[in-house]
């Protein structure tokens, strides 16, 4: 028997809505309420509620201000105190961490943490022209988990580059170019990733796309896979037209005892740990690499007594390929190996912030199938910027759960300055094309000067936008004006 005070996962749920009409669609609020009830009837313990410490919400894009409280109300857990998360993807895991490592230190026995998307019903309602409306859920958490950081430098905003789906095709680039592939090369190469990723959602009852598309139907053109951000079409970006929501309930040992939870329930989280890289991409020294990742993602496996070869079941946080291959690579994981438990963000569905909470809740239900394994999933946040990991296992640790944040040896690392103009030329660092409904619309690049400052171009000019497009534009030399691109 693991010490009384030993952090456990006994309820998880997952749930998405497909309902086609407004009028009878739960809003985020009602699918959380729903998700939470759903995980204490998967503890056999529906009793659960009303004694919970601590009621958790991971923020969404709605605008509930106090919706753990209005959650909790709902369920009955009249003694819990609310919490909240900030924006990013990182904060299920980096939130749990925090919920394992004071439910060890005695200071929380129970919480249950649940979060809610409606990106389906939403895109719908714009559609016919609707305007949702949601329920009050006012007031103030009484905690949080993490703190709000801003996440785009000023040059990336004046330049208007400051989204993901604009940003990780300049990684995927980047990285393209630094392994020495052709475009036609690696885009056989992360279809291929992507579609085995397809085959783990077809397996996966809570997935959104479980029909397991073709590596070639991922990587061709079409009406329904329109070119979104050069290399990317719309199968190699994260699925975000989902109503999805998920719940987890963490107890003590000693509080799931008391309450005759069933120890073939039980999950531990072993261990985890968590670090930002640099926050802009502006200032990152390289655009291939996360020593956050290297460094928490490590010392995670080291707390828990395990390394890359020693795990089962891994899920890789999978916003785009490239966030999978860097992850891999800086983990030592084998790209060909399984890399996901769920499908990943395309296929399994992207509720946006909270997709982590599904692959934790998938990991419990395959550890519940055989205890002995052992599990490591990631969680990232911006751009490839904010990073959290936790190990698990169906069997006791030999010791309680530990925890470590790595940030005091990432910001000892080195930047890179952004100059905010350039006049001259350059050699392209890496780059990206956007699309718009009429074709290649906004080219993007970075190039890095003789003495390693960074600077950042724009372009509409078609002729430019065909060179990014037709061939390797990584290394080509460009002319700049200020931030626009010169021929």
């Amino acid at each position: 028997m693991p010490d009384t005070k030993t952090p456990i996962i006994v309820g998880v749920s997952q749930m998405s809505q497909h309902e086609d009409d407004f009028a009878k669609c739960k809003e985020p609020l009602e699918l959380m309420v729903q998700a939470v009830k759903m995980a204490a009837i998967d503890a056999n313990t529906p009793g659960i509620l009303e004694k919970l410490d601590q009621v958790c919400v991971n923020q969404g894009t709605w605008n509930y201000s106090d919706p753990a409280r209005a959650v909790a109300s709902a369920i009955g857990a009249h003694r819990a105190k609310s919490a909240r998360t900030f924006w990013g993807g990182n904060f299920v895991q980096l939130a749990l961490n925090r919920m394992a490592l004071a439910i060890s230190q005695g200071k929380l026995e129970s919480v249950a943490f649940t979060g809610a998307e409606w990106g389906r019903t939403l895109a719908r309602m714009r559609r016919k022209g609707h305007t949702p409306t949601l329920m009050d859920a006012p007031g103030e958490p009484d905690s949080f988990y993490g703190k709000r950081e801003f996440m785009a430098h000023l040059i990336e905003r004046d330049l208007g580059c400051v989204l993901p789906v604009q940003t990780y095709p300049m990684f995927e680039n980047a990285l393209r170019h630094a392994r020495g592939e052709s475009p036609e090369d690696h885009m056989v190469r992360i279809s291929e990733l992507w579609a085995r990723f397809a085959q783990v959602a077809a397996d996966n009852p809570n997935a959104a796309i479980r029909d397991a598309p073709s590596a070639e139907t991922i990587r061709t053109a079409s009406t329904k896979n329109r070119p979104v951000s050069f290399p990317y079409l719309k199968l190699l970006n994260s699925n975000n037209n989902v109503d999805q929501a998920a719940a987890l309930i963490l107890c003590s040992t000693e509080f799931a005892s008391k309450l005759g939870i069933l120890e073939h329930k039980w999950v531990y989280p072993l261990a985890g740990a968590d670090a930002n890289d640099t926050l802009f991409v502006s200032n990152r020294l390289d655009l291939v690499s996360s020593p956050a990742i290297r460094i928490a993602g490590g010392k995670c496996l080291e707390l828990a007594g395990l390394d890359a070869a020693s795990l089962d079941l891994v899920d890789l946080y999978s916003c785009f390929p490239v966030a999978v291959q860097i992850a891999a690579k800086e983990l030592g994981l084998d790209e060909a190996r399984a890399l996901t438990v769920t499908g990943g963000l395309t296929f399994a569905g992207g509720p946006l912030n909270n997709y982590v909470m599904h692959s934790v809740a998938r990991t419990v239900e395959l550890l519940r199938q055989s205890p002995e394994k052992k599990a490591l999933v990631t969680a990232n946040g911006g751009t490839l910027a904010k990073h959290a990991f936790t190990a698990y296992s169906g069997t006791p640790p030999e010791q309680s759960f530990r925890h470590a944040s790595m940030q005091d040896a990432l910001d000892a690392l080195p930047t890179r300055e952004a100059l905010e103009h350039w006049d001259g030329r350059l050699d392209v660092e890496t780059y990206t094309v956007m699309y718009g409904t009429d074709g290649p619309e906004t080219g993007y690049a970075t190039c890095l000067t003789p003495d390693g400052k960074r600077v950042w171009a724009k372009t509409s000019n078609s002729e430019y936008l065909r060179a990014m497009l037709d061939g390797e534009f990584c290394g080509t030399e460009i002319g700049i004006r200020g931030r626009e691109m010169m021929m």
